[in-house]
């Protein structure tokens, strides 16, 4: 398929998807004429790539555990190693910081918020 394609088809701009291939994230075959031309799978693998952003992963992560990851459901390949299940767990308890940091500062805005809102309404009266 050719790169508009894949595009539509994942919701990826054209443009990200050439920075991916420039990044090793994705390699497209070439028509005689020069064309990109992306097997089916890509799709797969676009929608993982996007979700390994998502994740807060850099590309030059992705580049190094897509090889071990398969596309269509994201588990582990025949190569995939001890490191990269090392790996994979590092970025999980990232991820668990990141949720409790962003939890913490969810409470003290509701306290902000509730404190705000008994104000507002003690104004009121």
């Amino acid at each position: 398929m050719r790169i508009g394609e894949l595009a539509r088809r994942t919701g990826v701009s054209e443009r990200s998807l050439r920075y991916y291939e420039q990044q090793g994230l994705l390699t497209p075959a070439r028509t005689p004429g020069g064309q990109r031309d992306y097997p089916e799978q890509a799709v797969d693998r676009v929608i993982r790539i996007q979700e390994l952003f998502a994740a807060g992963l850099h590309s030059r992560k992705i580049a190094h555990l897509l090889p071990c990851m398969r596309d269509a459901d994201g588990g582990p390949a025949e190569i995939a190693t001890p490191r990269l299940v090392a790996e994979l767990a590092a970025e999980r308890d990232r991820i668990d910081r990141m949720i409790a940091e962003l939890r913490n500062s969810r409470d003290v805005l509701e306290e902000v918020i509730d404190a705000a809102s008994d104000h507002a309404a003690s104004a009121r009266r």
